[in-house]
């Protein structure tokens, strides 16, 4: 068998798409020697891991099935935590059974790293109403511990304090100090109505999720929204769900990039074997080398398509799937 520590000292080690090819064929052939669920869905697609020479060959499963299984590696589940979506009343919710909650943290901080440097230059304020009034969430666990690790102590989550907030950001600006402010998109418009000028200090991020608070808007309206309501140039976005132990991160403009341990692949609508060429339009699957205890492909319901470049944007959603709360809004 696979010896999966080695394969996660690889993972994070990935530099290269050779690199990424080798680790993710680990990954799978360990997935389907250890995990139940993924193995039958391999064998019931009458795949064979010896076939199986390039990640795109990898079959990715559906999203689902984390809602109706689950999916684990071994025989025996051993979880240090259970991440779930958010839903409304009489959805079935997407159940995420995390073994080794040290994998997802060096997951997001690795990410944080790459796309924004050390998080210790950063105030961290967190605007997460819904998320930090349910349990479960992996978007507040990875606050929390952005919160923690950013050593400042202006950092914290805000919830409905509009004020405390206002009056935290005017002061690290007077101070002349860096903030990300992380939101869910309703909170953020709601704070945007104050018409504040936060400056060339803030980093605004939003998570995605209405939660029927608000209308639906499509990128380019939010955006611009934000924008003048907040006084900042771009607005940066997350692509992260229950599902996946890593996020994805757009510095404006709605294009994505990704961790080198993760890829996004587009799929023909019409046939979810076969993926199609950049520039086109299709279905999302995900590439997530982090999900090494659980499943790291997966056949998501979002709608989007990928650049030359290798960052994706997101369309939005298939036709009768449930609205996810912890990813972009419906466009």
């Amino acid at each position: 068998m696979l010896n999966p520590v080695q394969i996660e000292t690889d993972v994070f080690a990935i530099r290269t798409e050779d690199d990424f090819n080798r680790a993710a064929l680990d990954v799978f052939r360990y997935q389907v020697e250890t995990n139940s669920i993924y193995r039958r869905y391999v064998h019931a697609l009458n795949r064979h891991t010896n076939d199986i020479v390039h990640y795109k060959q990898i079959p990715c499963i559906p999203i689902e099935f984390f809602k109706t299984a689950d999916v684990f590696c071994g025989q025996t589940l051993h979880e240090e935590i259970c991440f779930t979506s958010s839903a409304t009343t009489g959805m079935v919710v997407s159940k995420h059974h995390v073994q080794k909650l040290s994998l997802y943290e060096t997951s997001f901080l690795k990410a944080f790293e790459l796309f924004y440097s050390d998080v210790r230059d950063y105030c961290i304020l967190a605007l997460l109403p819904g998320y930090l009034e349910r349990s479960g969430s992996s978007l507040v666990y990875m606050a929390e511990k952005l919160i923690q690790l950013s050593g400042q102590p202006e950092s914290g989550f805000f919830l409905h304090d509009h004020v405390g907030l206002i009056h935290t950001i005017q002061e690290l600006n007077k101070q002349n100090r860096k903030f990300i402010l992380l939101g869910v998109t309703y909170a953020l418009l709601d704070l945007a109505e104050n018409n504040l000028q936060l400056g060339n200090n803030a980093i605004v991020m939003e998570t995605g999720g209405m939660k029927g608070k608000r209308r639906e808007m499509v990128r380019e309206e939010l955006h611009a929204v934000l924008c003048r309501g907040l006084g900042v140039k771009q607005i940066h976005s997350e692509y992260g769900m229950t599902e996946l132990l890593s996020q994805g991160y757009s510095s404006g403009g709605g294009l994505f990039a990704t961790p080198p341990w993760m890829k996004v692949l587009i799929r023909d609508t019409n046939d979810p074997f076969t993926y199609v060429d950049a520039g086109r339009s299709g279905g999302i699957n995900v590439i997530d080398l982090a999900n090494l205890y659980s499943c790291a492909f997966i056949e998501t319901k979002d709608l989007g398509k990928t650049s030359v470049s290798g960052r994706f944007e997101v369309l939005g959603r298939f036709d009768n799937s449930d609205i996810r709360g912890c990813n972009l809004l419906v466009q």
